[in-house]
């Protein structure tokens, strides 16, 4: 009994002295997220945020996704490391995307 005691209180010592990381640990979606993309690339949600493209929306000039681009939808890969969410597809798009903080909908409905 004494023994196990002893060997809690070293793995309650020695979790703490790891600390947290520098960054937080991504999440990573494989294949499972779909991207809308019906007019254009401009925003996401995901687990309750709100992000932003970086740079902008992404269209065909039309208010579209741009060619190369499944409408409306587009599977992939979505990494959430702190503040940026990254999508990624098996066609080689990567967009960026920034939370944007206290958003609760999106900056502009689609029609």
């Amino acid at each position: 009994m004494r023994r196990a005691l002893v060997v809690v209180v070293a793995l309650v010592v020695l979790a703490g002295c790891a600390g947290a990381p520098a960054e937080p640990f991504p999440t990573r979606l494989d294949g499972t997220f779909s991207l809308y993309t019906h007019c254009g690339i401009h925003e996401l949600t995901y687990d309750g945020g709100w992000y932003v493209r970086q740079g902008g929306r992404l269209d065909d000039g039309s208010g579209n996704p741009p060619d190369g681009w499944d409408n409306p939808t587009q599977a992939g890969t979505l990494t959430v490391t702190g503040d940026e969410a990254v999508f990624t597809d098996v066609e080689g798009h990567e967009e960026h995307f920034d939370l944007r903080h206290g958003a609760d909908k999106p900056l502009q409905l689609c029609s």
